[in-house]
């Protein structure tokens, strides 16, 4: 084995902070959610509305990126995008979606399935003018995954945009919500047996199963 490959496989950290037992999560995964999130504000946890979003393409391939959580309404997780950008393009064509957040300051990860759907025109309307003027023209200025020549190309539309008396949300750009199918709480434990509590959503009733760590 390569010696760099060796440090990284050297590389260890034991869980010992929690545990989680089935008799705490209840009987709403969502609810217990948010439970967790707000202990993750509380910890300042470091982008604690940071997720994985991973998605499939026409072949099959999966891709993955970070993107921020938004909101929770109607227990859907809300996210906003490019419509046109490669996500956004992907969940056009293959509504299947997984989420992935992780605190390592709790040593806690949670993963998210489900299926997406645009959110209302209003409701993307509410976001984008609630943000920063600068995000909001970025978001006109940048066609999202599309190939340019130089950070120029963008720089130079930002000012042209800077110059418009009034700021409209596009119409490729918006919200997307995710209804979850699945979701999986992980607790860190010492020596690898962590905690592992899945709600999976049958004929509109969750039920609860702990994994194998």
């Amino acid at each position: 084995m390569e010696e760099f490959s060796k440090e990284i496989a050297a590389i260890r950290q034991d869980y010992c902070l929690s545990s989680l037992e089935e008799g705490e999560v209840g009987g709403n995964p969502v609810l217990f959610f948010e439970k967790w999130f707000k202990q993750a504000e509380d910890a300042h946890c470091t982008e604690v509305n940071a997720m994985t979003l991973a998605t499939v393409d026409e072949e099959g391939k999966p891709h993955a990126r970070m993107v921020l959580l938004k909101g929770i309404e109607q227990e859907t997780f809300i996210f906003y995008t490019n419509y046109h950008s490669k996500k956004g393009e992907q969940l056009k064509e293959n509504p299947h979606a997984a989420l992935v957040f992780f605190w390592p300051e709790l040593q806690r990860q949670v993963r998210v399935e489900g299926t997406v759907e645009k959110v209302s025109p209003e409701l993307s309307d509410e976001y984008f003018y609630s943000r920063p003027i600068e995000s909001q023209i970025g978001a006109i200025a940048s066609e999202q995954s599309g190939v340019i020549s130089s950070r120029k190309v963008i720089e130079d539309k930002v000012k042209i945009i800077e110059s418009d008396k009034e700021i409209k949300r596009p119409e490729h750009w918006g919200g997307f919500a995710l209804k979850p199918e699945k979701i999986e709480f992980w607790q860190g434990r010492s020596n690898r047996l962590h905690d592992r509590i899945v709600f999976e959503l049958r004929t509109d009733i969750w039920k609860i199963f702990r994994l194998a760590p």
